[in-house]
């Protein structure tokens, strides 16, 4: 019984992203992909690789960067659906960048049957942060 209990985590889409948002749950089309870097490990660090590619990724309310690191690289090629759970929104330079770290998952999902509106990038709306004295 425990079972059917169980919440289906809440989607969300592109246009309700706001500063400092994390436990986003969405389904988005990769628009496209821009290697930002690739570097091997630094000395005394795991010799890994570190890549890093920057997304735009969006759904049918707009668009927003994504900053894709190592296997994400992989799994988000330019026109796939994926569906990111447990992602947060990272403020760089004044503006967001949706993000998933290891706490959460990118997984391909079927193609989405929306259309990208890349008109409305949320990216390029610029963020001041106002400290509030009380």
């Amino acid at each position: 019984m425990a079972e059917q209990n169980k919440q289906q985590p809440a989607f969300i889409k592109i246009n309700q992203l706001r500063p400092g948002a994390f436990g986003l749950n969405l389904t988005v089309k990769v628009v496209s992909s821009k290697m930002i870097q690739t570097r091997g490990g630094r000395p005394g660090i795991q010799g890994r690789n570190m890549r890093l590619a920057e997304l735009l990724v969006g759904d049918e309310t707009g668009i927003v960067v994504f900053t894709a690191r190592n296997d994400q690289v992989d799994t988000m090629k330019e026109g796939s659906t994926v569906t990111l759970r447990n992602a947060k929104i990272d403020m760089y330079k004044g503006s967001m960048r949706l993000a998933v770290d290891k706490w959460g998952r990118v997984e391909v999902a079927e193609p989405a049957d929306f259309s990208v509106k890349e008109d409305c990038n949320l990216s390029l709306i610029e963020f001041e942060l106002i400290t509030v004295e009380g």
